[in-house]
């Protein structure tokens, strides 16, 4: 009898380890719509709208209340960022266009059309070759700075980085030696072009199949954004914007050289001009606004202090009910992840993350912050910016799994925390 009262004791005190370990879930799934941070423009809604034959101006005015649409001057030649803290890059060109090449130091030397120019990084400076098809490379001398133009109107440059290739059409290019802070000294590519017109025929935010109020009002946001970087250059890139998503996409002549739409996009681009100095922006009390745009909503746009923490009277929510249409959203009206126990632990800092809730959601419901509980009882909090960055959740707008029940019976995964 106390041998069974003993195994009874054993067995009391291993059920419940075992209990509590097996209801630690394998994966968690989300389910949720849109994709992006939901301030401000919607380009979905955008397009949606224009299928109903809104024009331009007006999908602007939806999402920007009490913002304008004015023309302003743009005639400022911007940097953009092309390659970014790298230590080699060559240059070649169409057979109907020719280089030239200066530095701080040398005066423009032109080159025959087959010329390649490649640059390498030798401790604070920049050594420049030349090379003519399989000729011998010849050296262009070496300096901190290097200006590469070219001649020929529809000539296009292709810059290579590695396997990595980005083809210009536009302004001229510039190669800095610039110093980061743990590295030592790097390259910053620049193409450096007319805000006007020519920045802008290289964004690539949304198709250029789109309607072309869709695309037109891009195109506004799109400028206005650069109007807004343009009182600065940045010294970690030796730009005013890259060229990647951290600022808005731009492919340069690549997205004017797309077949059949390219030259919708460049129609739509100049459909914004209002002439030779001037574009249309959006404006509040006569200044080009911090201007947002995004993919796609959970139904309704956020205000700018639910999501930063500022109230912007431009910036507030209005109904964005295309978003949630499967037609014109595809992948991202309903999505769903499944996001594994390992990268939730390491997302939250734990050891394992038995359970995760919600605390607190926007008016349009939109999560706030997420809370998630170890095995262990460690409780840690994230703001849902790092939670859906770290673990690449398309939006802020999701729900949580199907509940798990734990030992004790009374904790349930996918709850809305009070506190």
């Amino acid at each position: 009898m106390k041998k069974l009262t003993f195994l009874a004791l054993l067995f009391s005190l291993i059920l419940p380890m075992n209990a509590f370990a097996a209801s630690i879930p394998d994966s968690f799934t989300l389910k949720g719509s849109g994709y992006g941070h939901g301030v401000g423009l919607s380009q979905i809604g955008a397009k949606g709208q224009a299928l109903e034959g809104k024009s331009s101006t007006e999908i602007i005015n939806y999402y920007f209340p009490n913002a304008q649409v004015t023309p302003v001057e743009d005639t400022q030649t911007i940097r953009v960022n092309t390659g970014h803290q790298i230590s080699a890059v060559s240059f070649s060109i169409t057979s109907d266009g020719q280089f030239n090449l200066s530095s701080e130091t040398n005066t423009s030397v032109s080159f025959e059309t087959s010329t390649i120019l490649s640059f390498t990084l030798s401790g604070k400076e920049i050594v420049a070759n030349s090379r003519i098809n399989k000729s011998p490379v010849v050296s262009q001398g070496i300096s901190k700075l290097w200006t590469v133009g070219w001649i020929g109107e529809s000539a296009t440059v292709t810059q290579k980085i590695g396997a990595a290739t980005f083809k210009m059409k536009y302004g001229f290019i510039q190669l800095r030696a610039v110093p980061i802070t743990g590295i030592g000294y790097r390259i910053e590519v620049t193409e450096n072009l007319r805000l006007h017109d020519q920045y802008l025929y290289g964004i690539s935010e949304v198709p250029s199949s789109w309607p072309m109020a869709a695309m037109a009002s891009q195109v506004i946001a799109s400028r206005t954004y650069a109007i807004s970087r343009m009182s600065k250059i940045r010294k970690d890139c030796d730009c005013h914007v890259y060229n990647t998503k951290y600022d808005q996409n731009f492919s340069g002549a690549t997205k004017e050289a797309e077949v059949k739409y390219g030259l919708l996009w460049k129609a739509a681009v100049d459909s914004t001009l209002s002439d030779a100095n001037h574009g249309y922006a959006i404006t509040y009390s006569g200044i080009p606004i911090n201007v947002y745009f995004f993919s796609s909503s959970g139904g309704a746009t956020q205000k700018a202090i639910d999501v930063w923490g500022s109230e912007i009277p431009y910036l507030v929510s209005v109904a964005d009910p295309w978003s949630l249409d499967p037609l014109l959203n595809p992948k991202y009206a309903n999505w769903e992840r499944t996001i594994s126990q390992s990268d939730m632990a390491k997302a939250f800092g734990l050891p394992d993350v038995v359970k995760y809730v919600v605390k607190g959601r926007t008016l349009t419901g939109s999560v706030l912050n997420v809370i998630a509980y170890s095995s262990s009882g460690v409780k840690k909090t994230l703001p849902v910016g790092t939670f859906k960055t770290t673990l690449k959740i398309p939006s802020s707008w999701f729900d949580l799994p199907v509940a798990i029940t734990l030992p004790d019976t009374s904790t349930v995964v996918g709850t809305t925390a009070a506190n």
